[in-house]
């Protein structure tokens, strides 16, 4: 059985267990931004692709420019819910199945209001680590369903250096 599931497969939790908790997340952080954020945001772009130019970097260029464009795209749109499912055999994300024996161990980073996040720490080195926002669910709930099946990491209580840089500055 393939763990990880692509996108335009259907998965239904079912698949892969009985269900123990269930939450639903935005597909990706939603932030509001000042105006001040954007003519920021343009400044360092046009710098950096300015930059890139003159040392003949075109594809850092390129780069610049589609994450720019990307950023500008995602305020507009608001990002879409994707069920979080706690099953008997793995987690399911959307359209993806983590099953608990691949995982190495998770952790709980809890400061409320701005970090509520549950990590999934892999055993392949290549797999990244997984970061789902817990929203309102109740961390202990969660904690104790996934002592069940896989080891908890205790050192971990602190969001990670990449996701605090993502919510101070809003990317």
């Amino acid at each position: 059985m393939d763990p990880v599931i692509h996108s335009d497969t259907p998965v239904s939790p079912a698949m892969y267990g009985s269900p123990l908790l269930s939450w639903e997340v935005d597909e990706y952080p939603r932030h509001e931004r000042s105006r001040t954020w954007y003519i920021a945001g343009a400044v360092v772009g046009v710098l950096l692709i300015v930059y890139a130019i003159a040392t003949a970097n075109f594809l850092f260029a390129v780069i610049i420019l589609m994450v720019g464009i990307i950023t500008l795209l995602s305020t507009f749109q608001d990002p879409e819910k994707v069920d979080v499912v706690l099953t008997t055999t793995g987690v399911v994300i959307g359209n993806s199945f983590h099953d608990y024996q691949e995982m190495k161990d998770f952790s709980i980073a809890y400061s409320p209001p701005d970090v509520k996040l549950l990590y999934l720490d892999f055993q392949k080195l290549w797999h990244p680590m997984v970061s789902i926002p817990l929203e309102d669910t109740d961390p202990n709930e969660v904690r104790g369903i996934l002592l069940q099946y896989c080891p908890e990491n205790l050192n971990r209580t602190d969001e990670t250096l990449t996701d605090m840089i993502r919510r101070l500055y809003k990317l």
